[in-house]
């Protein structure tokens, strides 16, 4: 399947096999699996999604039974006992038949648009790996969600400039399993692809919320895990992860002004500290060949994080007008403008499917609002002016069709607040004129 861009460049819609590994994920799993399903995507299509369900007590298994029972590319393998997130992977590695596979931690959440985001470097053919941007919804205003913002902002500069992927990846289907007993996923298959000859590519444009310890326990025990993780890897792979090179993370943080007021500054000497001493547990545990694939949960990264990852859709206001739409009065007269208008108006509301209001006024301007971040509203837009521009209008008396073109604005504001909206009528009455 080939799509056009708007550059008029032809592109391949690639099939994909998404992998969510998930053990006792009922809190998340049907938020991050309808965040796939539902997004609107142009670079690929979802071909089938995979959970592996992992020993799981809870509710995971029954809530994507239900799932699957309304869509058939959804299907749930159950590992009676907890093997490991790497047993998992290799479960859906075996059994995924598309060209290219995506994982999805069953605790993450993806914003829209990212898939297409991943998918879209897939074209070209010396790309074998692709991994997203995560950014945790941790309260900042804390020291361990300082510590936990500060941890992400750091991976986010290091991998823009050598590539250290995780948390969401999509890759080619070339590798048919990784050692049963890495506890970094990840970069076992990134090592992989390397060896193979491919390249990886880190794209900040794929968003993927997730959330990161919230006890310093938790803390320490994520990434004493990860650090010795690494440390195998090194060894058995003959890879080094971007981010195991502390200068690579020293020059990143200090082009972050980490020391910018006392606060930041002492938190940023406790970050130090606790990664400093995860990174030395890690080595122990390295040194003492402590296994650590069947690691012990995590339990404050689990809790639900979709009210979090969108804490405020809030409304946004789409305002269109008809372009000369004086001259459409005295051509067509002001009943067949009129009814255009309405034409217009009804496919605003198909368009909404009942979430916002639609109204029109007499100047041949027409409203909505609806509540929706500001990048599906220009979506929308994008999607009626097209319509529009597209379409050949009857209108009563007139056996030719009517070409009409709209002039649009989109003001975006958060539900609690109230000061932007009192710019909606300047708005109104600058597009009116155009």
């Amino acid at each position: 399947m080939t799509a056009s861009n708007m550059a008029g460049v032809v592109t391949t819609s690639v099939p994909f096999s998404v992998g969510i590994m998930a053990y006792n994920e009922d809190a998340n799993i049907a938020n991050a699996i309808n965040a796939i399903l539902n997004q609107r995507l142009s670079a690929g299509h979802v071909a089938e999604l995979i959970v592996v369900a992992s020993g799981c007590t809870d509710n995971t298994v029954p809530i994507v039974a239900g799932i699957a029972r309304t869509d058939t590319r959804v299907r749930c393998i159950i590992q009676e006992r907890r093997e490991g997130k790497a047993s998992a992977i290799n479960e859906f590695l075996g059994v995924a038949c598309s060209p290219v596979l995506v994982m999805v931690g069953a605790d993450v959440l993806l914003k829209e648009g990212s898939l297409d985001a991943l998918l879209s470097h897939f074209n070209d053919p010396s790309v074998g790996m692709v991994g997203a941007h995560p950014i945790p919804v941790n309260d900042e205003r804390t020291f361990l969600g300082f510590v936990v913002h500060l941890l992400w902002d750091l991976h986010d500069r290091v991998a823009r400039e050598a590539p250290k992927l995780g948390e969401v990846v999509a890759f080619r289907n070339v590798v048919p399993s990784i050692p049963f007993d890495t506890p970094v996923d990840e970069i076992s298959i990134q090592a992989l692809i390397e060896q193979l000859g491919y390249h990886v590519v880190y794209e900040p444009h794929a968003i993927v919320y997730n959330r990161g310890p919230a006890t310093i326990s938790d803390f320490l025990r994520q990434r004493r895990r990860i650090h010795a993780g690494h440390l195998r890897i090194r060894k058995r792979q003959g890879y080094s992860a971007s981010t195991m090179s502390v200068q690579r993370i020293g020059q990143a943080l200090l082009t972050m002004r980490p020391f910018a007021t006392p606060r930041a500054t002492c938190w940023t000497i406790g970050a130090i500290a606790l990664e400093a001493w995860a990174r030395c547990l890690g080595l122990r545990d390295y040194m003492r060949h402590r296994p650590q694939h069947l690691w012990q949960v995590a339990t404050t990264t689990k809790s639900h994080i979709a009210e979090e990852a969108n804490p405020q859709i809030g409304q946004t206001v789409l305002v269109f007008h008809v372009v000369n739409y004086r001259q459409q009065e005295l051509e067509l007269g002001i009943r067949s403008t009129n009814a255009l208008v309405q034409q217009i108006v009804q496919r605003m509301r198909q368009t909404l499917d009942g979430s916002g209001a639609v109204a029109a006024e007499r100047s041949g301007t027409i409203v909505a609002l609806a509540p929706m971040e500001r990048e599906k509203a220009e979506y929308i837009a994008m999607q009626l002016i097209t319509y529009v521009e597209t379409t050949s209008f009857r209108v009563n008396g007139h056996r030719e069709g009517v070409a009409i073109k709209l002039g649009c604005g989109i003001i975006s504001f958060l539900q609690t607040g109230n000061a932007l909206a009192l710019s909606i009528p300047a708005a109104v009455e600058e597009i009116a004129s155009l």
